[in-house]
């Protein structure tokens, strides 16, 4: 804003431009108007010009000034008073005052805030028309949800110490799991319980005979369900009742009358099994009469041959004891060779672990030993005696396939898991019903029975 001249010269003084033009129609920006309060009103207003010459009128030659910097947010001046004043760029009759209140707001930088140019301070200006910071509500915001904190686990209480934490050092090795023999079994349980079976033929054969038999008729039950269990995965149902009790049959005939009685009995079970398998129907008839079949001869029909063994007068109970005396031969001697020497699979397809190493040892150690018991016991010559040990051990390693090839194709590992480290009780009466039938014959031959 312009004061007035105090040398009395109602033009105002100073760096005068030409007037601008007038225009054809009214501007408020550019005519005069009584004041009025603007935004920038807290402005101070502009200093009277000290270089305005006392009695001068329009300078002719002034011209543009060359120290203004254009302005792009010209503005209407907000201090126009009672001397007509235009924009900065065209001041016309009156004075340039500095620059408009509202260029001092601008955002061209520090450089063009305060007048003429020159930079503003901070305590220029007050802040009273600063929009305050809005408190945001609260209420609004969601609380933050707290997470329960995890339950720490209980301490062990100290001495004790959980399985599988005790903590090895220099004097206590760690602890490993116990390895698996190459055999694929626990030795010692396997060991345990083949000592404790021994002692259980062994004992009532010599001392009460009458007992052996119902241990080998115990022994033809539990043969045939664990049959009969393992045959229902290929779809066959047997019935187990006729089978039972025709194998029960079956050894007792062998007992008290001999071969003739032993195949009668085979003849009565499977009949009675037919018979018994009508009242289910006609579906897969074929099937479950076929493995009943199986079962009837592989078990009872076998094991009725221990039977008449064990029937032999005088001398039965040292007929069972060679015999399975070879076949425990048999199985240990093939064991050790096997484990110790076992290189050349012999049935890879039936039964992994056998090689020809461990059937050379079989056949070695049940020729040794039965030429030692054959010429102790019934003073039969050693050469045949190892001849009888070499047919039990082939016809022990043959029927112990023979079972192997029943399981792969059944598709189990164990007829059952009623013997810790054999398995079944048909995994340990595999060899021997195989080889009971041999050694009947053979010892007929070499140690003929007399009547």
């Amino acid at each position: 804003m312009s004061h007035p001249d105090p040398y009395g010269n109602t033009e105002s003084r100073g760096w005068d431009r030409p007037a601008a033009p007038a225009l054809p129609w009214p501007d408020t920006d550019l005519e005069p108007g009584p004041w009025r309060p603007g935004p920038a009103a807290h402005t101070r207003p502009a200093e009277p010009d000290t270089y305005a010459r006392p009695g001068a009128g329009p300078d002719p030659y002034a011209g543009p000034d060359p120290y203004a910097a254009p302005d792009t947010y010209a503005a209407p001046d907000t201090y126009a008073g009672p001397y007509p004043t235009t924009s900065r760029h065209h001041d016309g009759p009156g004075r340039y005052d500095g620059p408009p209140a509202g260029d001092r707001a601008r955002p061209d930088g520090p450089e063009h805030d305060g007048p003429w140019g020159e930079p503003a301070r901070d305590d220029e200006y007050p802040t009273a028309q600063i929009a305050p910071v809005r408190d945001e509500p609260t209420d609004q915001i969601p609380a933050v949800r707290d997470e329960p904190a995890p339950t720490p686990e209980p301490e062990p209480p100290a001495g004790r110490r959980g399985p599988g934490r005790r903590r090895a050092s220099a004097e206590r090795p760690p602890t490993t799991a116990p390895k698996a023999s190459r055999a694929g079994r626990n030795l010692p349980a396997a060991i345990g319980v083949g000592v404790a079976l021994g002692a259980a033929v062994v004992v009532p054969l010599f001392f009460f005979m009458p007992a052996f038999l119902a241990v080998l008729a115990a022994a033809v039950g539990i043969g045939i369900w664990e049959m009969a269990r393992a045959v229902r995965r290929s779809g066959a149902h047997p019935p187990l009742a006729p089978l039972v009790a025709g194998g029960v049959i079956t050894v007792g005939l062998a007992w008290y009358a001999g071969p003739d009685a032993l195949c009668l009995g085979l003849l009565v079970t499977v009949l009675g099994t037919m018979i018994w398998r009508l009242g289910d129907g006609p579906g897969n008839y074929q099937r479950d009469l076929t493995a009943a079949t199986l079962i009837a001869v592989y078990v009872p029909f076998l094991a009725g041959f221990a039977a008449m063994l064990a029937a032999a007068p005088d001398d039965g109970a040292l007929r069972v004891l060679v015999t399975l005396a070879a076949v425990v031969l048999s199985d240990t001697g093939g064991y050790a060779a096997g484990v110790s020497f076992g290189k050349h699979p012999m049935a890879p397809t039936i039964s992994p672990k056998k090689s020809w190493e461990g059937f050379a040892g079989s056949v070695t150690a049940a020729a040794a030993g039965s030429a030692a018991l054959l010429w102790a016991l019934f003073d039969v010559a050693p050469w045949w005696g190892a001849l009888f040990g070499m047919a039990i051990s082939v016809s022990a390693v043959l029927g112990d396939l023979a079972e192997s090839m029943i399981k792969r194709d059944l598709g189990v590992k164990d007829m059952s898991n009623l013997l810790p480290g054999h398995g079944g009780l048909m995994d340990r009466l595999d060899s021997i019903l195989f080889a009971v039938p041999v050694a009947y014959l053979l010892l007929a031959v070499f140690v003929p029975v007399v009547s």
